[in-house]
């Protein structure tokens, strides 16, 4: 099986691509398994979705001109924050686990097409680009793809694309979730 691959034009680089797509899976079990199945991120998934919608109608429908109605906004609101900010603590544990995984695996792909380009680039990438793509290869030839930029590229795309397929997406009404979120333009 290895040699009849190994032949093929497209090898090495269908080779990154499945690595990608069988690391982005198991990097999705490890987090139902330590996230997505608990009771916990249930809960707080279900608290996210119903503040989110409750803020959703209360900007809609109502328009905030009484100090009260706008006390009730920033009340759900700042609900909203600490919940997404509880999300994102619960999965720091199955984050540095798949972070584990995701070194390991690179560590092994970078052993294995170590200064061995892996795709061909149908264009010159722009200069700081070109510092990616061609990370740990020899040559001039710039459209030389190297095993780093193709196995990021895939493990971007496949990840979130699986995560949506699966519903292991974000809230809705979390967009900014996270330990460190963008600053409130109203304390200011």
């Amino acid at each position: 099986m290895a040699t009849l691959l190994s032949g093929f034009k497209y090898s090495d680089s269908l080779a990154v691509v499945g690595i990608s797509i069988c690391t982005a899976f198991l990097c999705e079990g490890i987090s139902w398994i330590l996230i997505y199945r608990t009771s916990s991120y249930k809960s707080l998934r279900s608290t996210i979705d119903k503040a989110s919608k409750k803020l959703e109608t209360m900007k809609t429908v109502d328009k905030p001109s009484k100090k009260s109605k706008t006390k009730k906004i920033d009340r759900v609101e700042t609900s909203l924050k600490e919940s997404s900010r509880d999300l994102s603590l619960s999965k720091l544990k199955s984050g540095a686990v798949v972070a584990l995984v995701l070194f390991v695996v690179f560590g092994l792909l970078n052993s294995l097409f170590e200064g061995k380009p892996v795709a061909k680039l149908p264009f010159v990438p722009v200069s700081i680009v070109q510092k990616m793509s061609h990370r740990g290869l020899q040559g001039g030839d710039m459209t030389d793809c190297s095993m780093a930029f193709l196995y990021f590229l895939c493990s971007i795309s496949i990840r979130t694309n699986l995560q949506k397929f699966l519903g292991f997406a974000p809230p809705r009404g979390a967009p900014n979730a996270g330990l460190f979120p963008m600053p409130d333009p109203k304390t200011n």
